[in-house]
């Protein structure tokens, strides 16, 4: 006895077996359809069909809406992005390398506006972004950075693990764009005032009669450790960013104490802070934070040891980010004072250099001013009883 026809247009087949032949159906297509293909059905040159794609020069309404019906009815989903790549000889990929893993390096609004930047003027010229994570010195090379497709990358936060990174660069002739970082052979250098920045805070606690100042610093190399900063501890750092800080802040305070924190997180500034407010230390009458996020860990912990903002510790960070109320929810603190850094305006600046290099055209250095904001987190220093 013959078996009902149960295929996808049998009278008896359901409506469950019609939708899964028709999800089934590409994959049982064949190869993937191409633009010639398209053109025949539509009934126009190849190259008319490659401008209704590209929108790049005229055709007609009626041509463009022909071809974009064959290429409906053939499954033509436009250009093979490989092929072009091939042809242009490019990937039309910016990698944006951060040393940080990057479940870390979103949590710090730093780095997402930065990245806001440099997505903007990458999109405009049709750029796609690669986020990449930079390789540890132990990993050989190991990971997407040396063999994902990219055409220039741009180091963000790059000044603990740089070097690995420039390595394997370097070995792939790509373009390189550093974003804060010691000066690399062949990179175009994005600067940040760091030093004169942190030198201007300084001096601002010193004109409020400050004279026992902590620094609270940054990463000073890829270990992260929490504790304070000797001179060996500080000699040995790498880190670029951190240490120009340190060095603007001791061009006021040379005898300034440091306390490394583990990262740039509200929590690591209130660890940090324990250290600085623990029973019997000296307690500071004022901390230089090296971000936003370690100056709110900071004054958690003042709060938590008793202490008054800013009557009895003044606090300055270093970013100008937009700061949580919540993260201050029990002082009447509003505002930090901080050192408010152009995050976006550095981005654009790192993808404009990265398409110039791309173009055969002359890349510009850039550099960039911090600007001193005044905030209820600073005061002058307290009288002695």
């Amino acid at each position: 006895m013959d078996q009902p026809a149960t295929g996808p247009g049998a009278p008896g087949a359901s409506g469950t077996d019609r939708s899964r032949d028709a999800a089934d159906a590409p994959a049982r297509r064949g190869p993937r359809p191409t633009l010639a293909a398209v053109a025949r059905a539509a009934g126009v040159a190849p190259s008319t069909a490659s401008l209704a794609f590209s929108g790049a020069g005229p055709v007609s309404e009626d041509a463009k809406a022909r071809v974009l019906a064959a290429a409906a009815e053939l499954g033509y989903g436009g250009p093979d992005p490989r092929a072009r790549s091939l042809r242009r000889g490019r990937s039309g990929v910016i990698g944006v390398v951060m040393d940080e893993r990057l479940s870390d390096a979103f949590r710090d609004p730093v780095n997402v506006l930065t990245l806001d930047g440099i997505a903007e003027v990458a999109g405009e010229a049709g750029a796609s972004l690669l986020l990449v994570r930079s390789p540890l010195d132990d990993e050989q090379g190991a990971g997407p950075i040396v063999d994902a497709p990219m055409d220039a990358v741009v180091l963000v936060g790059c000044n603990v693990r740089i070097d690995p990174a420039v390595a394997v660069l370097r070995r792939r002739q790509i373009p390189v764009v550093a974003i804060e970082a010691d000066d690399i052979e062949g990179a175009v250098p994005i600067h940040l005032d760091n030093r004169d920045a942190s030198h201007r805070a300084a001096a601002y606690l010193r004109d409020l009669g400050h004279r026992a100042v902590t620094i609270v610093t940054l990463p000073l190399d890829a270990h992260r450790r929490c504790g304070p900063v000797d001179a060996a501890r500080e000699a040995a750092g790498v880190a670029h960013t951190t240490l120009e800080r340190l060095r603007g802040v001791r061009e006021v305070y040379p005898e300034a104490s440091a306390v490394e924190a583990a990262g740039s997180s509200v929590e690591d500034g209130r660890t940090a802070g324990r250290i600085l407010f623990a029973d019997g230390a000296p307690v500071p009458t004022a901390v230089v934070a090296q971000s936003d996020l370690l100056a709110v860990g900071v004054i958690s912990a003042a709060l938590d040891a008793g202490l008054r903002v800013p009557e009895d510790v003044s606090v300055v960070g270093f970013d100008g980010i937009t700061v949580d109320d919540s993260l201050l929810h029990r002082s009447p603190i509003r505002q930090l004072t901080t050192l408010e850094q152009p995050f976006e305006q550095k981005g654009r600046a790192a993808a404009r250099a990265a398409l110039a290099m791309l173009e055969g055209g002359q890349p510009e250095p850039a550099g960039f001013r911090s600007e001193l904001r005044i905030g209820d987190t600073t005061g002058p220093v307290r009288a002695q009883v």
